[in-house]
């Protein structure tokens, strides 16, 4: 049986197509589309709809093509996509604008409107979330829509998550009352809790703002976990995709969620899905609580019967990307040679905000901070540094899940960057301490194969389908000589993270002699005295 893999990323869509016998990848073929920004909005992050199926169905027909197959043969389809990313429809559940992309930032005034009332209130929907109302979610930039959209108001019908209303388009379905809404998307970004009833009370969200009156009623549909069907795909889609009409689309979920699945995430895992961003996935058992700074707790997140929990950094491939640009070089080119460089051993120690903290601050506000130039220093030297303060806030994140009770089984390092880069993977395990796993291919795609394989029959249970379908991992075991060396550099690191984003105690009249000291031991380290 063949089946179908989308995972729609921030510049791209990606179709792979496996087989569910022998776990084989037949064909993986991209194809991209056009991110909005303006420099008179630096905040804006929007896509087009209609750019996302376009780049689908070419997509779609490459892979096809280069599996040598008849799109005949594909038994089911299934996507994922980024989120946060929400657009508002019409009565024909057709775009009013542009999706508001997940990394939007624009809403920020909405989300601390959001949370102040939230808090003061003490709404129980906010603890699931993290205690902070984040915006770059779903309530939020609606509020944001409705109030710098008058004249569209009156033709709003509802908001979807990119995942929901793909799966809304490519089944055909034309109301509300029957769009698929991913427990994964209103779960962690607007809400949703069965605990609580579903979405936040309507009464709650008038007082934030009354142009929210009436927006539940709009928000209807079947809230299902990943394991239910969305519908089947129409015969107009079928055409257009070059694929079979009727084969199932199951309920979609976020990248993130799916990368992890395709990474062979079990429960008890956390996983690092290291892209342009990162988002940390871990799966507890069904009771866990929810943790302050966690972006969400939401039963059946990612596998059904479990707990999922969202974390995550707002920038962290963007952030390589653009040291290097700024250097005129490239990423590889930087990271020759500083596998050799012992903790802290650029001297520089760089809290990597340059988006923003999502985990576990969760402030828009924040700017990224590089501490302990001098003139001697590099482009490397700052790639280095940057690539330690990622893993330092990794470890702060990893720290923080584990505080609500759950036990770490494996650490995993997914999504598009670990597989080019072993030095952030080597310095990931010995920030952590920790062995880390990485999958030995891109689990890219993986994840959306999963679902759809159990959504055909092929297999029983998403932890079936994975036995056969996922990569196996190659593993990096934390080198000894650096744990001293690392305990040292964290303990800085969180005086200044928790410093700078939370104003809490710190010397700073001893951040930067340390930080000379860590220069000076690298030094004379390389001059092999004592």
């Amino acid at each position: 049986m063949i089946v179908a893999g989308v995972d729609f990323g921030t510049l791209s869509v990606r179709v792979t197509l496996m087989e569910t016998g022998s776990g084989a990848t037949l064909a993986s073929a991209s194809a991209g589309y056009p991110l909005k920004r303006s420099p008179a909005d630096p905040l804006l992050g929007a896509q087009a709809h209609a750019d996302h199926m376009r780049a689908l169905a070419h997509a779609m027909y490459q892979a096809v093509a280069q599996a040598g197959i008849d799109g005949d043969r594909v038994a089911a389809l299934a996507c994922d996509t980024t989120g946060s990313s929400v657009v508002m429809v019409d009565a024909d559940l057709q775009p009013l604008a542009d999706y508001y992309l997940w990394c939007d930032h624009r809403a920020h005034a909405e989300a601390a409107e959001i949370t102040a009332l939230a808090r003061a209130e003490s709404l129980e929907a906010l603890e699931w979330c993290g205690g902070t109302y984040s915006h770059e979610w779903g309530y939020a930039k609606l509020l944001h829509f409705l109030r710098h959209n008058p004249d569209l108001r009156p033709r709003l019908a509802t908001a979807l998550e990119h995942c929901d209303m793909v799966a809304t388009t490519l089944c055909g379905i034309e109301n509300i009352e029957d769009i698929p809404r991913s427990i994964c998307a209103a779960g962690h970004k607007w809400m949703y809790g069965a605990k609580w009833g579903g979405l936040p009370s309507q009464d709650f969200l008038s007082r934030v703002d009354p142009l929210l009156d009436g927006i539940n009623e709009k928000l209807h549909g079947r809230f299902l976990t990943s394991d239910a069907i969305a519908g089947h795909l129409s015969p107009q889609w079928a055409t257009k995709l070059g694929l079979k009409p009727g084969i199932p689309i199951p309920v979609g979920a976020f990248d993130a969620h799916w990368d992890a699945l395709g990474a062979g995430a079990m429960p008890g895992d956390i996983v690092n899905v290291v892209g342009t961003s990162t988002c940390i996935i871990a799966m507890a058992p069904d009771g866990f609580q929810p943790v302050p700074g966690l972006c969400g707790v939401v039963p059946g997140s990612v596998l059904p019967g479990w707990t999922g929990i969202e974390a995550g950094q707002s920038a962290t491939g963007d952030v390589f990307e653009a040291i290097a640009r700024r250097a005129g070089s490239d990423v590889a080119t930087l990271c020759q040679g500083l596998d050799s460089m012992p903790p802290g051993g650029s001297g520089l120690m760089r809290l990597n905000w340059d988006n923003g903290d999502r985990t576990v601050l969760v402030r828009s506000d924040l700017g990224a901070v590089t501490l302990g130039w001098d003139l001697n220093h590099s482009a490397a030297d700052e790639m280095h540094a940057a690539i330690e303060g990622m893993a330092m806030h990794v470890r702060i994140i990893t720290e923080r899940i584990e505080s609500g009770g759950t036990q770490t089984a494996r650490i995993l390092n997914a999504g598009g960057i670990p597989q080019k880069n072993d030095l952030l993977n080597q310095i990931y395990a010995d920030v952590l301490g920790r062995e880390l796993h990485v999958p030995a291919t891109s689990p890219t795609g993986t994840g959306s194969c999963v679902a759809a394989a159990v959504a055909a029959g092929a297999f029983a249970t998403f932890q079936a389908a994975q036995q056969v379908l996922c990569p196996p991992t190659r593993v990096f075991a934390p080198r000894h000589d650096r744990r001293d060396g690392y305990e040292r550099l964290f303990a800085l690191f969180r005086e200044l993270y928790f410093g700078f984003g939370q104003g809490a105690a710190v010397d700073l009249a001893s951040v930067l002699p340390r930080l000379r000291g860590f220069r000076l031991d690298a030094a004379s380290h390389q001059k092999g005295t004592p």
